[in-house]
């Protein structure tokens, strides 16, 4: 088996993008050697701790309405080729992520990190939920079969909040400055949201190498 580390933020859409992306790939090839890990990257590690409302965000991420349009234009051009309803318009907050980064770290403790990253993706995207919100991480974690009231009370705490900030400070000291990050083998990094079509020549040469070794 092989590690895929997947760096990633659950309110980047081209994360979103990418992960579809990628498990196209690997339902063609059901006995892919990868073994995936999902790692904390905040795009926005400033951002107050109740998030912000999302048209002032975007426009000033992106210099005014307009461009802010254009690029979510595209970003909803190319989610929907893969079969993504993201329904922008419901999103009203961008949140700090770093409660949900946390709570991908506990949910892969229990075998159950895959579940709550497409959970958080569906809450954020699809359904325009708060996922800075406690009572919605909570739900989400009682929603893929974890302890809801566990959940509830570490959130209360600072508990992994360092740890979350160290690792994201890792990957970008590593050369990392964009989401997703796919890190192949603990070798190879795979920037951005590639087709499906990349990953099954990635898995192909995988396989040629280990049939040589």
């Amino acid at each position: 088996m092989i590690k895929l580390d997947v760096i990633s933020d659950p309110i980047c859409p081209w994360c979103l993008i990418g992960k579809t992306r990628l498990e196209k790939a690997l339902a063609q090839e059901p006995d892919h050697p990868f073994v995936i890990e999902w790692h904390p990257f905040q795009l926005n590690p400033d951002m107050p701790a109740a998030g912000m409302d999302r048209r002032e965000y975007l426009e000033t991420k992106f210099g005014g309405k307009d461009n802010a349009v254009r690029v979510y234009g595209d970003i909803e051009r190319h989610a929907r080729e893969e079969g993504l309803e993201i329904d922008f318009a419901a999103i009203k907050r961008t949140p700090n992520t770093i409660d949900a980064h946390r709570l991908i770290h506990w949910a892969g403790i229990e075998q159950k990190q895959n579940d709550v990253v497409d959970a958080l993706f569906s809450a954020y995207f699809m359904e325009g939920r708060d996922i800075g919100s406690a009572d919605v991480l909570a739900d989400i974690a009682d929603g893929v079969g974890m302890d809801a009231a566990v959940v509830r009370k570490l959130l209360s705490t600072d508990t992994d909040v360092e740890d979350m900030r160290k690792r994201d400070t890792h990957s970008r000291e590593m050369g990392v400055n964009s989401v997703p990050t796919f890190i192949v083998a603990n070798q190879h990094a795979v920037p951005g949201a590639q087709p499906a079509e990349l990953w099954l020549k990635v898995i192909a040469d995988l396989r040629a190498q280990n049939t040589a070794e």
